[in-house]
């Protein structure tokens, strides 16, 4: 048997060793249009590589997925988080879990999974060729037929093909799949940082809060987790979960949004009254920024006293009901205007990809076209930051390359 794998990343690679670990005899061959393969393992994690993710729990997991999570709730009851470590750990690769959940090699280098990956291809005796983009899938009876980019390589034909090629940031770049008759979701950008050009908070650079609560009005969305406030606006695990459940509905509105923040992650605001009353009370003759009755750091306190229109010199006994309800509305219902994103370091994410309709979720292969299986991004599933992409990843390929 012959076996074409269509893209040298996470999810080809793994499609790969699966495939021979499951047909030994078969001949399977990476195509990769680079000149080099595991780019995005390389830089995941910032050079550490965020492998998985450590929670066990099928729900926990799944609901990591805006796009996908059905499918990948069956898929993850095949091949988990558990079994990625495993599969990682017993080829010499030991992984430790962080306190956020994120899975990382212990060497803190992302080399020891390229490593790793490449060390089981070449013992598999698994090519990969480079140069070697994918310009159409042609079936040809049981066969699929690839021709290349490059016109000096001949069309090949093979008996099965997994295509892992990556998300596309244009829906042009899998034009190749829709002529074979399969259904593709518009590719817009997931995970991403918020930018905000004219708020003055930006000048808070390097302020941290955990946890917050984070909306958007006029919608459902909402998260919380940690918040950095960056020089160009709002970052951290609050804010790219955000993107990645909002991302269609912030590609529709070009990116120019308001954004809600609960730095209280708090949201009964009598509470909130109740506790600040308290605190008048107990401290009336403190000034205000010598009081923090919430443990918010102290330059995100003074901006937000200045942000209620409250002096600096002002002491607790002086707030008042008026000043008293100023300060509940800024900690609990704090607004900020965003206008435009910015990628998530160097990993980009695509919300879109292979329709899920146009594939079998039980074995990865199409509908439409025999011997075709697909893994990883090129699928409409994403996830949020935190190792849930690579698990995907490592997920759909396991699958695919029972080529059933």
């Amino acid at each position: 048997m012959n076996v074409a794998i269509i893209g040298g990343g996470a999810a080809g690679y793994f499609s790969a060793i699966s495939v021979k670990d499951n047909y030994p005899d078969a001949d399977v061959i990476i195509f990769e249009k680079t000149h080099f393969s595991l780019a995005k393992v390389k830089i995941s994690g910032g050079g550490r590589c965020n492998v998985t993710n450590g929670n066990t729990s099928i729900g926990v997991l799944a609901s990591g997925y805006p796009r996908g999570k059905a499918l990948m709730k069956k898929a993850l009851k095949i091949f988990n988080t558990k079994h990625t470590m495993e599969w990682f750990e017993s080829r010499g690769v030991p992984l430790f879990v962080q306190d956020d959940m994120r899975v990382f090699p212990v060497s803190q280098d992302s080399t020891s999974i390229i490593h790793c990956l490449m060390d089981q291809t070449e013992a598999k005796g698994i090519a990969c060729e480079y140069w070697s983009g994918i310009q159409t899938l042609t079936q040809k009876g049981q066969q699929i037929e690839l021709s290349f980019t490059r016109q000096d390589l001949p069309p090949r034909s093979f008996d099965k093909v997994i295509v892992a090629s990556g998300g596309s940031p244009k829906s042009e770049g899998l034009e190749w799949l829709v002529k074979l008759g399969h259904n593709i979701v518009e590719p817009v950008p997931s995970l991403f940082t918020f930018n905000m050009p004219d708020e003055s908070i930006v000048e808070l650079t390097g302020v941290a809060v955990d946890p917050v609560l984070v909306s958007i009005p006029g919608t459902s969305l909402k998260t919380r987790g940690p918040l950095l406030i960056t020089h160009w606006g709002f970052s951290g695990p609050a804010i790219l979960k955000l993107s990645a459940f909002g991302a269609r509905f912030f590609n529709e509105n070009d990116y120019t949004f308001d954004v809600r923040v609960n730095w209280l992650d708090q949201p009964n605001h009598e509470l909130v009254l109740t506790q600040l009353e308290e605190v008048v009370v107990e401290h009336s003759r403190k000034l205000l920024p010598n009081i923090r009755p919430f443990g918010l750091p102290d330059r995100l306190w003074r901006y937000l006293l200045q942000k209620s229109g409250l002096s600096q010199t002002k002491k607790w006994s002086e707030l008042g009901n008026k000043g008293l309800n100023k300060l509940v509305t800024v900690l609990t219902n704090d607004s900020y205007a965003v206008s435009g994103k910015t990628g998530f370091k160097e990993e980009f994410v695509t919300c879109g990809g292979v329709s899920l309709d146009s594939i079998d979720g039980k074995t990865m292969a199409s509908k439409v076209c025999d011997n075709l299986y697909f893994a990883g991004e090129i699928l409409d599933i994403d996830g949020i930051t935190g190792g849930y992409n690579f698990q995907a990843a490592w997920t759909t390929a396991f699958i695919a390359a029972k080529l059933n």
